[in-house]
C-alpha cells in the first residue's frame, strides 16, 4: 500500500482539485493521503477537513521539514510525495507498486508541463531519461519507507532544492527508476517570473550547488530572485 504526503502552503485552490484528481485516477493501492501544512493562511485546513481517508498535519515551513513530518506518521511500506500542483497519470498507484515488485525501491514518473510553450515542452522530453540531470520534485517521488529511513530522510536544512538533494543521495546508492507514464505539474511559476527567468534561476541553483554552495546560499539567491 502506498502513504501519499502532499506538503502544501495556502493551496485553497489547487489541492481541492488534486485530492478530486487522486480518488478519480488511483486503483486501491492508495491507504492515506497526509497533507502536511507549513503554516497557510488561507482556507488550506478548511479544505481538508471533510475528504475522506486525508490526514491534515501542521509543520514549520519548509518542504523537507514538512515530508519527513509526514513520513513519520505514514503507515505503508511506500512513500509517494507530491507537489499539490502535480497531477499523477491513471492508475499511477498501480503503477508504483508494479515497479516495486520489480525491486524499484525509489523512482518518479516522466513530467509535462500544463502550459504550451515549446520550451517547456522540450524540458518535460527530457523527463524519460533515466539522469539525475533531469530530475526534480514536480516528477514527485516514491521511495520505500526502508530505503527512506536509511537516507535519514530529507536534509532538513535545505528550504530550496530539498527534493534533488535527496534524488541525488538515491542515484548515488544506484536505486532510481523513471515510470514511463507522464504527470501534469502547473507551470505557474513560469507564469508568474517568465519562462526565461524561471529556467535561468534554476540553472544558477543548479550550478551553485555543483559547485558547492551551502543550503542557507542557495535559499537566499532564490529568494532573491523571487522577490525582485
Amino acid at each position: 500500500m502506498i502513504s501519499i504526503i502532499i506538503p502544501v502552503f495556502n493551496e485553497e485552490e489547487k489541492l481541492p482539485v488534486l485530492l478530486q484528481h487522486l480518488a478519480r485516477v488511483s486503483s486501491g493501492f492508495v491507504s492515506e493521503i497526509i497533507v502536511v501544512d507549513g503554516g497557510s493562511t488561507d482556507a488550506t485546513a478548511r479544505v481538508c477537513k471533510y475528504q475522506p481517508g486525508v490526514i491534515y498535519l501542521n509543520s514549520p515551513k519548509g518542504r523537507a521539514v514538512q515530508m519527513n513530518t509526514g513520513a513519520k506518521i505514514a503507515k505503508s511500506e511506500i512513500l509517494y510525495f507530491l507537489h499539490a500542483d502535480s497531477f499523477p497519470p491513471e492508475r499511477f498507484d498501480s503503477l508504483i507498486v508494479n515497479e516495486f515488485k520489480k525491486g524499484n525501491k525509489a523512482g518518479c514518473f516522466q513530467m509535462k508541463f500544463d502550459k504550451d510553450h515549446w520550451w517547456l515542452s522540450l524540458m518535460g522530453f527530457f523527463t524519460k531519461f533515466n539522469h539525475i540531470s533531469c530530475r526534480g520534485g514536480d516528477q514527485s517521488l516514491f521511495v520505500s519507507r526502508r530505503l527512506f529511513e536509511q537516507l535519514s530522510g530529507f536534509d532538513e536544512s535545505y528550504l530550496v532544492y530539498e527534493d534533488n538533494e535527496f534524488i541525488k543521495r538515491l542515484y548515488d546508492l544506484g536505486q532510481f527508476t523513471v515510470i514511463k507514464s507522464w504527470i501534469t505539474t502547473s507551470a505557474r511559476l513560469y507564469e508568474k517570473l517568465g519562462v526565461w527567468n524561471t529556467q535561468r534561476l534554476f540553472i544558477e541553483i543548479y550550478w551553485k550547488r555543483r559547485f558547492g554552495a551551502s543550503a542557507e546560499e542557495l535559499y537566499s539567491h532564490y529568494y532573491k530572485r523571487i522577490s525582485s
